[in-house]
């Protein structure tokens, strides 16, 4: 690997590690609602905390919601940063074949499988006499088919559809997109003011409209609907700067961005401060609060959400000498642990309900546990299904396929 690959390399480790922890901090939040609503009648909060702990800390609160401003923008710059080469290599048509059997295929499969095996115990503790049966007869008549974190894959799958369709009919747009890269290459600052600035546009209005907190859903395919613009920009800026090269202009290991990682971390938590500063002024109530709060709240998300995934990049920039089997481990099975992790976390949670532990403590077990389980799981199924089934291969793979 050259330094801009190892860099991303160690990005994508590093982002799967927080989606682990993100997901096993649920459980013990001081915000998480309480477990009393029945696991078949609205408003289905198991959705999103399928286990809720006694104990808890303030402190995972901040942790989850810091994530949750950048994290999922994030996931889908870095699927965008290996888009436009795979796309001019194949072909729309074959591209779009692959994105089928690369996120499509297991989309499905987290959808019929993989998410009702990890919700069952959500069931258990919400249902006094649970059986077999009765979570099958339950599941069943949800209004909706809860695909877990796995709802990331479906408007991945539309984000790389709509890059190839638009590569068929304009081909022209990767030169654009590239042009674009190189002018922003020593500019930094216009990078995050382009990518925080045409989020808002596409934020704000839906925000407003729906609050910053509520989700549709259509069967296994659910949406936060404020959302779904910031994530195409963000997919769009990745598929920018890749197009331009993994080693030059923003992703250069040398480069302004990488130089003033520590600019960025202040950023960082300025944004996110700046956010949940305003945030807070909403709630319980998005919608009674004053237009100018939910304004001021709307206009931060976007800020908060570009500067905290710059922060990312340009400290995997700046470490781009570092190299370790671990970290390369870790990127090659990202993916695949991605698709599993959730089966392990929830039922993790759910063994240790009654242990007399701290939050901490508990959130250490899961984590540490989820983590091997599910890695030891992508590495073992790796060797086993050498090939054209693999979901690993010999190059590092993210948490976001490509």
């Amino acid at each position: 690997m050259r330094k801009p690959n190892v860099a991303l390399s160690n990005l994508r480790a590093v982002v799967i590690i927080i989606v682990l922890a993100f997901h096993s901090a649920l459980a013990y939040l001081a915000s998480a609602p309480a477990p009393h609503a029945a696991f078949d009648r609205a408003p289905y909060t198991w959705v999103a905390f399928p286990i809720v702990d006694t104990h808890h800390w303030l402190g995972f609160d901040i942790f989850c919601a810091w994530q949750d401003v950048s994290l999922m923008a994030l996931m889908f710059f870095l699927s965008g940063l290996l888009t436009s080469g795979s796309l001019m290599r194949k072909g729309t048509r074959i591209y779009i074949a692959d994105r089928v059997w690369r996120i499509g295929l297991p989309f499905a499969l987290a959808a019929l499988l993989l998410s009702p095996l990890a919700y069952y115990p959500a069931y258990i503790t919400r249902t006094a006499e649970p059986t077999f049966v009765g979570f099958w007869r339950q599941w069943f008549s949800l209004s909706s088919w809860p695909a877990g974190p796995e709802w990331f894959l479906w408007q991945l799958f539309v984000a790389n559809a709509f890059a190839a369709l638009l590569y068929a009919v304009a081909p022209g747009y990767i030169g654009f997109l590239r042009r674009l890269a190189a002018w922003v290459g020593d500019r930094p600052i216009t990078f995050f003011a382009l990518l925080a600035g045409i989020s808002a546009v596409g934020y704000v209005p839906l925000a407003l409209a729906f609050s910053p907190w509520k989700w549709s859903s259509l069967g296994p395919f659910s949406l936060q609907l404020c959302r779904p613009v910031v994530y195409l920009v963000f997919f769009f800026a990745g598929f920018a700067l890749g197009s331009y090269g993994l080693d030059r202009g923003l992703l250069a290991p040398d480069g302004p961005l990488a130089r003033r990682w520590w600019a960025w971390l202040a950023a960082a938590g300025v944004g996110f401060g700046l956010w949940a500063g305003l945030t807070s002024l909403t709630l319980p109530d998005w919608n009674a609060a004053s237009l100018a709060t939910r304004l001021g709240a709307s206009f931060a998300f976007p800020l908060g959400c570009a500067a905290g995934g710059l922060f990312l990049l340009s400290g995997a920039l700046r470490l781009s000498r570092v190299r370790s089997r671990a970290l390369d481990s870790l990127s090659i099975n990202a993916y695949s642990m991605y698709l599993v992790h959730y089966i392990f976390v929830v039922w993790l949670q759910y063994a240790l309900l009654n242990a007399g532990l701290i939050a901490a403590a508990k959130l250490a077990i899961v984590l540490t546990g989820a983590m091997v389980m599910s890695w030891a799981s992508s590495a073992g199924f790796g060797r086993l299904m050498a090939g054209p089934l693999s979901v690993t291969g010999k190059r590092a793979v993210s948490p976001v396929p490509r």
